[in-house]
């Protein structure tokens, strides 16, 4: 599945900054900056809205896969140079500038199919944000971490601070946050922001693998177990299992549920 982006200029046309394939019922989508370290531009930001969009609506594909272009990084963050301009005209220009990449993480996270981001170099800022709101993760043993924004004077702008203590904990998040400092494969493994560390040359067939795992299963029943966790998540325990009995009783009528427990009796 090629991907045609209408925010490219006819008259000047670049790279597609964000490349898809599809195969085996799985989606790979890769972050197409190399020269720029995959930085997370409006332009990109975009193309993976619309990628997003169209593969939500693509019921042949089952899993989503994200890296980055090149050798060096999964994305280095958000594309400074881009978005400088806007924060020198102040506070509501700058916030209408970062909110292109807010609205893709918020997207990644409330994603009905399962993302999966095969981080296959340097994960920092708006790069670690993606990480933080993907369902999923495998790193490379070469990958490296970091929130790196105070490092410029200013804070995360893509949910940075309301994800990373999700994951990884208050005071352990604040550590990074407040120092900027990068942090190894094993570190994000040992909080829970990556669910496996892998050799370099591992890296996509591990999160293929890891895909393949899930896509077995009923598409309803994986929607729905993602939905719940992703809701629950912010919830009292009460409202998270009302949102899990909600989400169950869109199961119980379809045939993926009826199918599965007629196959198990009849073992």
């Amino acid at each position: 599945m090629p991907l045609t982006t209408k925010h490219a200029d006819p008259a000047n046309p670049v790279p597609n900054p964000v490349l898809c394939v599809t195969a085996g019922g799985i989606a790979t989508l890769t972050l197409n900056r190399p020269a720029k370290l995959n930085a997370i531009s409006t332009a990109l930001a975009a193309a993976m809205l619309d990628t997003l969009d169209a593969l939500e609506a693509d019921a042949a594909v089952r899993a989503i896969i994200v890296t980055g272009a090149g050798e060096r990084a999964f994305s280095a963050g958000a594309d400074i140079a881009e978005f400088t301009p806007a924060v020198r005209r102040g506070p509501e220009a700058a916030v209408r500038a970062f909110r292109p990449g807010q609205t893709l993480c918020a997207r990644i996270e409330s994603f009905p199919k399962p993302i999966i981001v095969a981080v296959n170099g340097i994960c920092y800022g708006g790069g670690c944000e993606i990480l933080e709101a993907a369902h999923l993760a495998v790193a490379s043993e070469r990958a490296s971490f970091s929130k790196a924004e105070i490092k410029l004077g200013m804070m995360p702008t893509f949910g940075g601070t309301q994800r990373l203590p999700r994951n990884a904990g208050r005071k352990r998040a604040l550590e990074w946050l407040l120092t900027g400092d990068a942090f190894p494969p094993a570190t994000a493994l040992a909080v829970g922001l990556v669910n496996q560390v892998v050799p370099h040359d591992a890296l996509l067939p591990t999160a293929f693998e890891l895909a393949g795992r899930i896509v077995r299963h009923s598409p309803a029943a994986v929607s729905g177990i993602l939905g719940a966790v992703t809701r629950g998540l912010n919830m009292t325990i009460g409202e998270g299992l009302a949102v899990e009995t909600e989400r169950f009783a869109r199961l119980a009528p379809g045939a993926d549920l009826r199918d599965g427990l007629e196959a198990w009796l009849a073992r």
